[in-house]
């Protein structure tokens, strides 16, 4: 089923009117709701990483349409962040700050700023401090130091690339590809305990975030293992039909548009497919792979009450934020990546 060239627009309408609040009913801040109905309460947990990738999500939308608004309340979504985490950017998990940094990163950029406000630097700063060379190098997890691991290393490579710290952000690379790397499917474990022991556990936003960091950074030997990587993703996680796998609600409702986000980065350059960072027969396989997982996220959507379309999975009670996150993800994905055969309306 061809995908309107409109999917991206609808979704971010849908999850922007159906999510966003005021960050504890201050005026020109936002946040956004971790499910619909919304919790009630002061003490309503808010997911401080997935406002990281909503504002991310809203970047997209500005960067695919200026005119939406998305960049204003791209900017009230990170004083409400600020404001709902106590007046503070940090927290006590590194994988969370990296997400945050890596947004506000952006939203610097779209400003035009030539130096990063203070925010980035100070979790910038945090990045820093967990990349040790306990365990052989890395970054750690959480605060505890206990575990190091590919869902705070990755994006902290990438985070440190597009700062122009690629030194940086090679170590980290090398040291995921050293002791994560799994090479007999191609792709990324988990991560490493502080005995030494591995983590095997697979998730496709690791496969995504080391993709991203690889392209980042850049380089013939970074290329060809990003393409690799790619590859193994649509021949080792995608189904029979091609679509990648999508969970409902938690934090694993956001994996795989995380995925996606990198895929596009990964298979899309300019208006020349074959200038991709990864080229060729890989960046089809991408393609194909976003098309097949946008067209089974658009086909299963419903429409709520008040008009606005819920995606898939189908969830039984509240329907979770990270989920709604997700398709819109990948409906960007998808566009930015030309796959798929979009259709007018």
């Amino acid at each position: 089923m061809p995908i309107p060239d409109d999917a991206p627009a609808a979704a971010a309408h849908s999850v922007r009117h159906l999510f966003a609040r005021r960050s504890l009913r201050v005026p020109g801040t936002r946040l956004a709701a971790v499910a619909l109905p919304a919790p009630t309460g002061p003490r309503s947990h808010w997911h401080y990483w997935w406002q990281a990738h909503y504002l991310d999500c809203l970047l997209d939308e500005h960067e695919r349409d200026a005119g939406t608004g998305a960049l204003s309340e791209a900017r009230k979504l990170a004083r409400g962040i600020w404001l709902r985490n106590g007046g503070r950017w940090r927290n006590a998990y590194y994988d969370d700050m990296a997400w945050l940094a890596l947004a506000l990163q952006r939203l610097d950029a779209v400003d035009g700023r030539r130096r990063p406000r203070r925010r980035v630097r100070v979790l910038a700063n945090a990045l820093r401090s967990a990349h040790t060379p306990d365990l052989g190098g890395g970054v750690y997890w959480n605060t505890a130091r206990d575990y190091k691991n590919t869902p705070s290393t990755a994006p902290a490579a990438l985070f440190f690339a597009r700062a122009g710290e690629t030194g940086r952000a090679q170590e980290l690379l090398d040291w995921l590809r050293e002791h994560l790397f799994d090479a007999g499917n191609g792709l990324y474990l988990d991560g490493v305990k502080a005995d030494g022991r591995v983590e095997r556990s697979l998730h496709t936003y690791n496969q995504g975030t080391v993709l991203g960091a690889l392209v980042a950074v850049g380089g013939p030997h970074n290329l060809r293992h990003a393409a690799h990587l790619a590859r193994a993703v649509a021949r080792e996680v995608a189904d029979d039909d091609g679509v990648l796998p999508l969970a409902g609600t938690g934090d694993a409702g956001l994996f795989t548009g995380i995925l996606a986000r990198y895929l596009a980065q990964a298979a899309t350059a300019t208006d020349d497919p074959a200038a991709a960072p990864i080229g060729g027969s890989a960046a089809a396989e991408v393609r194909a792979v976003l098309g097949a997982t946008a067209e089974a996220v658009w086909a299963g959507r419903r429409t709520d009450g008040a008009g606005m379309l819920v995606f898939p999975p189908r969830q039984d009670g509240p329907v979770s934020l990270s989920s709604q996150l997700q398709a819109w993800m990948i409906l960007e994905a998808a566009g930015r990546a030309g796959a798929g055969q979009p259709a007018a309306g």
